[in-house]
């Protein structure tokens, strides 16, 4: 078959799950995690659930996130002088901690797998100690202070676990700090520098206070000139962070042939930059379809567009997802991007933004390699899957054929395995909604549905879903989804699009031969093979795929009978007319061509 790369064998079990087993999963509590992150800007309380076989993508259970400013409390209002964290403080950490601790115990998570992680906040106050003892009397909690080259470690494996590979140079910039490292992460296995990380004092925070600063006082020039030695200081600093990393060569020589280095980014200063490039793609006339942060890339002219972004953060009502702290913190993003532009050799290419970070990298980290290593598509999709899920995915694959020797003998390699695992497990998901809703929640099932917090899958995966399961519902859209759709389709190449409704059309027969979602595969009522072909259409002047349908002698299976058979194949038919195909008559598409065999015993 045609697709992407292979799924390690002996990782099968991990992509498909019974519902019973899924019931079950929820009182595992030896699987379940606790997680308190307390960051510069703000602490986030977490409980997660590593039960298996979902352990990949990190389902969150529980999630509250309170708005306490360490770093922020540290700084004399007036004076901006450094002080110690205040009681007054140190009370409403304490106070957060044990309403925590309650819901811990409400969903019955052991004490042993309840973590309290503190970073730069924590780390360099005045008061350190006395505020982690303070916390340890009253709670009975250790504070888990990571050291800078944990963080650093900490956070990366935070950015592995949000794709499914990395390849480039990761950031992740907090309150206080900001760390900078390489990464190449493939099938589980996660490589960064022999020095993990550099970190510097340049969050977001940070960054808004130094500058504030250099403002302070002073006439237009002067404010200039305090400045410009800033940013001499950063881009020096980021320069020798360049050399120390020791970054291979094969992600510089891409770099150089590409343009630049892709960046993935974690940390709330960058996803607050993060959101408002998202806000913008989405005010067009091309609106950007999904509005989930971990997976959303910009190019580097966008990126890097600061002023741009300046403008819009002072004037806008309201930003989604953009608080008014983070809004007062954009100058300070903006100035430190303008330096790694200028500072990182080759430059930037691109930017992806990611959802993990310390929390995230924690959980990840204790998962062995044979789970991280495993695509995170089947396995947020496994919950939904039908017995005969794996059965049904070996039919969809037969129905792709092997790669040829013309170009147009290829399904793109984005239509990988994993994919076709993750379709093979939602056929059935929407099955019992009426069918003028079934096409949309199926469409909106990526995005804003069941798959909407599944961690680690890309825009892209989340469009070649969601469009394959509208087919499988034959695609029946009101106007406003349609558009929907249309947005959808933009994230994709035309190729793509095209193989998604073969596939889903084809999906549909499947599901209308087996409307149970299980079968017995030693005696099959259905059985798919393909080839390409020439020769297709009323004029014979296509090339395109021959789709081979076996089936039973007449008179043995009546889900196949001879005459209703030939009708729904000609809805696959269909697929491959001009008319039909992506962009029209002139558009991208191939001619299909379906026969009947009977050859199934």
């Amino acid at each position: 078959m045609g697709g992407g790369p292979q799924i390690p064998s002996g990782h099968t079990d991990m992509h498909f799950v019974s519902d019973g087993d899924v019931k079950s999963s929820f009182v595992r509590k030896d699987y379940l995690r606790g997680i308190v992150d307390m960051g510069s800007n703000g602490i986030r309380f977490s409980i997660s659930d590593l039960s298996p076989p979902t352990s990949r993508v990190l389902p969150t259970v529980y999630l509250h996130r309170v708005g306490i400013s360490l770093y922020e409390a540290q700084h004399d209002a007036v004076s901006g002088d450094l002080i110690p964290i205040p009681d007054s403080v140190t009370k409403d950490v304490i106070a957060a901690l044990l309403r925590f601790k309650t819901v811990c115990a409400d969903f019955g998570v052991k004490e042993k797998h309840i973590r309290v992680l503190a970073t730069e906040a924590t780390r360099t106050a005045l008061n350190s100690v006395e505020y982690r003892r303070a916390i340890k009397d009253a709670t009975g909690w250790t504070v888990d202070m990571l050291g800078k080259e944990e963080e650093g470690e900490v956070g990366a494996l935070g950015i592995a676990s949000s794709f499914a590979s990395v390849r480039g140079l990761v950031m992740d910039l907090g309150g206080g700090s900001t760390q900078i490292t390489w990464m190449i992460s493939q099938d589980g296995q996660v490589r960064t520098s022999p020095k993990v990380a550099v970190s510097f004092p340049y969050g977001a925070a940070a960054m808004t206070r130094r500058l504030a600063e250099a403002e302070k006082g002073k006439d237009e020039d002067e404010v200039e000139k305090a400045k410009e030695v800033l940013r001499q200081e950063m881009r020096a600093n980021f320069q020798k962070a360049y050399e120390e990393l020791e970054i291979p060569e094969e992600l510089v020589e891409a770099a150089k042939a590409e343009g630049g280095f892709p960046l993935y980014l974690s940390g709330g200063g960058f996803r607050g930059w993060g959101y408002l490039l998202l806000s913008q793609s989405q005010i067009h006339e091309h609106r950007y379809p999904i509005s989930i942060i971990n997976g959303f890339y910009a190019h580097r002219e966008d990126f890097e567009n600061t002023e741009k972004l300046k403008k819009i953060a002072k004037r806008a009502n309201k930003i989604f997802r953009v608080s008014d702290r983070r809004r007062g913190q954009v100058p300070a993003v903006a100035f430190l991007i303008n330096v790694l532009a200028k500072a990182l050799p080759h430059g930037i290419k691109e930017a992806r933004f990611c959802q993990g970070g310390i929390r995230e990298g924690v959980l990840f980290r204790e998962l062995p390699a044979s789970v991280r290593m495993v695509d995170p598509l089947p396995v947020a999709t496994a919950p939904f899957a039908s017995p005969s899920a794996p059965a049904i995915a070996k039919l969809l694959l037969n129905a792709i054929p092997e790669p040829g020797e013309e170009r147009w003998q290829r399904c793109p390699a984005s239509i990988s395995v994993p994919v076709i695992h993750g379709f093979a497990n939602m056929l059935y998901e929407h099955a019992e909604i009426a069918k003028e809703s079934a096409s949309t929640a199926a469409l909106y099932s990526t995005s804003t549905g069941v798959l909407a917090s599944a961690h680690g899958v890309s825009h892209a995966n989340r469009a070649l879903l969601a469009i394959m399961l509208d087919e499988r519902f034959e695609g029946e859209l009101p106007p406003r989804d349609a558009d929907f759709r249309v947005h959808l389709e933009r994230l994709l190449s035309p190729e793509e699009v095209w193989w998604c409704r073969y596939i889903g059309t084809t999906a549909w027969l499947v599901a209308e031969t087996y409307p149970s979602g299980q079968f017995d595969e030693a005696k099959p009522r259905l059985g798919l093979s393909a080839k390409w072909a020439s020769g297709l259409g009323k004029k014979g002047k296509k090339d395109g795929v021959e789709l081979l349908v076996s089936i039973r002698h007449q008179g043995n299976d009546p889900m196949t009978e001879k005459k209703m058979l030939k009708k729904d194949l000609k809805t696959i038919d269909k697929v491959g007319k001009k008319k039909n195909w992506i962009g029209g008559k002139s558009g991208w598409g191939l001619g299909v061509r379906t026969v009947i065999v009977e050859d199934l015993v």
